[in-house]
């Protein structure tokens, strides 16, 4: 599966719930996630923009306890984010992770977030909130395979498409430290 994407950063969550409730987004997911990071000791996947992952969320909307193994493979950043994604759901984040291990990869981090999703159309748009130590602001990120509907979300939600941004999250931090030294 490819995806296209962009985010919008340091949000204001409030704001967007009501500016997705006037639109008559509908919310599909609640959920806390830990994302478990996974590479090579040598980082060649993160350095090539792509990554392993086992991905444990508490669905609150459910109530039910979800795992899932994915790879994700970076194929243009050119206006949009496209990932080329394989996922799989998975009996417990403690096979996958044992796949991993056995395949040569190794724990790179592990993040928690707060993620709530709506649809819109046949776009998502997910807010997420990560723990303050990984990532101290919300964004949103906005997913979908008709780029007409990228950009009506964009303007519905309040924003032109100079807000947005297809940079990875490690590399918007990256931008976010450098413009605190400064």
């Amino acid at each position: 599966m490819q995806e296209m994407e962009l985010r919008i950063i340091h949000i204001n969550t409030d704001d967007i719930r009501r500016k997705l409730n006037n639109i008559n987004a509908i919310k599909v997911k609640e959920e806390n996630q830990i994302n478990n990071i996974y590479d090579f000791n040598d980082r060649r996947m993160l350095n090539a923009k792509g990554y392993a992952r086992i991905r444990e969320v508490k669905d609150i909307l459910n109530s039910r306890t979800l795992a899932y193994m994915t790879t994700k493979k970076l194929l243009s950043q050119e206006k949009y984010k496209i990932m080329e994604e394989c996922e799989v759901l998975i009996d417990n984040g403690e096979e996958g992770k044992r796949i991993f291990e056995s395949l040569g990869l190794e724990l790179i981090e592990s993040i928690k977030k707060y993620r709530e999703s709506y649809k819109y159309k046949n776009t998502l748009i997910e807010i997420d909130i990560n723990d303050k130590s990984y990532c101290p602001f919300p964004y949103i990120e906005i997913e979908s395979s008709y780029e007409g509907e990228i950009i009506e979300v964009v303007s519905l939600l309040g924003y032109s498409m100079k807000d947005t941004t297809s940079k990875t999250i490690y590399e918007i931090l990256e931008d976010d430290k450098g413009l605190k030294g400064i």
